[in-house]
């Protein structure tokens, strides 16, 4: 393990003597003035600092408290011509960790310097062996479309900055907290926590002393120690606030002001607290209709989507369908002790035809029954039928199969029916385009009056099928 040391000294010898001697144990870098030295500081900090007191233009003394403005944990050791205790006793105060006197002795300054550097070293340890782990654990993504591929790109650009917020959108079950964690581990926050809040699962009243915290006594029923937030517990790192469209108008109000300015109060509390910590925000909602209705914030719709993900659903990615079911055959087929090896054609086609409702997270739940229940080495079309449900075939006119993913399934929370009218009219239009072989005028005039049935004119046969239609 090499350490960076910096040394501020107006005096060339000096400069050139340390930077000989240490050279080959430490990175060393000079500055004659405090000035230029600082510019460097930030923008590469070093291990530790030795700076001299009686500098031209910004003394020692200015400079150390300048330092300790930026890094308050950095090490630095001042050096000084003469002892003189009262400036010696002030660099103490401002957070020096040590002092030499001149003329300096190499061998002394050397001790120095090694008992100031034991004090990190093992901080140092646990450091990189935390980015070791955090990059062999990386989240990923089976990203075989040009869809998410360009998605993933997109992310790894914008993840650079440390608390530029970012908004995610997408279907339910499309994967926006791994997406979510992606960002945060190709960040520069990768070091510090990240947090999840799913907002639609905190009650409206609760939500708020849940996201800023509170103090004790601050309303019935409250720890009487009082409790951090969860904004103040992400401090340096990333909070996702799942189904953000699910806040109140009241917290949005809270929310708005901490993105604008970092700040926040607990509730119950008149004291300011001020932390940074990067907000990626998600929701399957439609934010513009909400704001339409009143419902969500213009401004801080506008604040959380700085930077904004659109995730594509499973059935606009179908690419990656066969490789996603790969993975999850693997992984469950390790977690149940199976010996699935392959997933059958018939099985695979069925997979790519399926209209995914809840995209990856139905196809991983499907996988995790059949090799639950299978017995392998092959998963089977026969065995994702007994457990996809609504597979059951409805026949119409001639026979023909014309809903091959049987009746919809009704989620246990209910469903929207106008989302999935819009999906249905959409599948329709498809269907059209395919039986018209791509043309779009032939394909327009399958489209029938709203109370009158639908017929697609099939090539391979000579009679059309009809299809009962919805009143769009």
């Amino acid at each position: 393990m090499r350490f960076s040391l910096i040394l501020i000294d107006d005096e060339e010898t000096i400069r050139d003597g340390i930077s000989t001697a240490m050279g080959s144990e430490y990175d060393v870098r000079t500055f004659a003035a405090a000035e230029e030295a600082l510019d460097a500081i930030r923008t590469v900090p070093p291990d530790l600092i030795l700076l001299d007191i009686g500098l031209p233009g910004m003394n020692g003394i200015e400079a150390l408290a300048r330092i300790k403005d930026i890094y308050p944990e950095m090490l630095v050791i001042m050096i000084t011509a003469y002892e003189d205790i009262k400036t010696v006793i002030s660099a103490m105060k401002l957070g020096a960790h040590d002092y030499v006197v001149k003329p300096i002795v190499m061998g002394g300054l050397r001790v120095t310097i090694q008992n100031a550097l034991e004090s990190i070293r093992l901080r140092k340890e646990v450091r990189l062996l935390q980015e070791h782990y955090l990059k062999d654990n990386m989240p990923f993504f089976i990203a075989q479309s040009n869809e998410i591929q360009e998605v993933m790109e997109f992310i790894n650009r914008v993840s650079s900055s440390a608390d530029t917020p970012i908004l995610i959108l997408g279907e339910t079950g499309t994967g926006k907290e791994l997406i979510a964690s992606a960002i945060h581990f190709h960040s520069p926050n990768f070091k510090g926590p990240f947090l999840t809040l799913n907002c639609a699962a905190i009650p409206k009243d609760l939500i708020e002393s849940e996201l800023f915290g509170y103090e004790k006594g601050a309303f019935s029923g409250s720890s009487t120690l009082g409790k951090r937030g969860i904004i103040e517990e992400a401090a340096e790192g990333t909070l996702f606030l799942d189904e953000v469209g699910d806040l109140s108008l009241q917290a949005q109000a809270k929310l708005l002001r901490f993105l604008e300015d970092g700040e926040f109060y607990r509730v119950g509390s008149t004291q300011k607290h001020h932390i940074r910590t990067r907000i990626v925000s998600a929701t399957n909602k439609d934010l513009n209709d909400m704001m339409d209705q009143g419902l969500f914030r213009n401004d801080l719709y506008f604040r959380l989507g700085v930077v904004t993900v659109h995730v594509p659903s499973l059935n606009e990615r179908r690419e990656d369908i066969i490789p996603l079911a790969n993975y999850f055959l693997d992984m469950f087929s390790t977690k149940f002790h199976k010996k699935y090896t392959r997933i059958s054609k018939d099985a695979k086609k069925a997979l790519q035809e399926h209209q995914w409702v809840g995209n990856v997270r139905e196809l991983k739940n499907l996988i995790e029954r059949c090799v639950l229940v299978g017995k392998g080495p092959e998963l089977k079309l026969k065995d994702m039928s007994m457990n996809m449900p609504g597979r059951g075939k409805r026949k119409v006119a001639g026979g023909k199969d014309l809903f091959p993913d049987g009746d919809p399934i009704i989620p246990p929370e209910g469903f929207d029916l106008m989302e999935a009218i819009k999906e249905y009219e959409k599948r329709y239009i498809n269907a059209a385009l395919k039986y018209a072989e791509g043309n779009e005028s032939k394909a327009a005039r399958c489209q029938a009056s709203p109370y009158e049935p639908l017929y697609l004119p099939l090539p391979e046969e000579k009679n059309s099928v009809m299809l009962e239609t919805l009143p769009f």
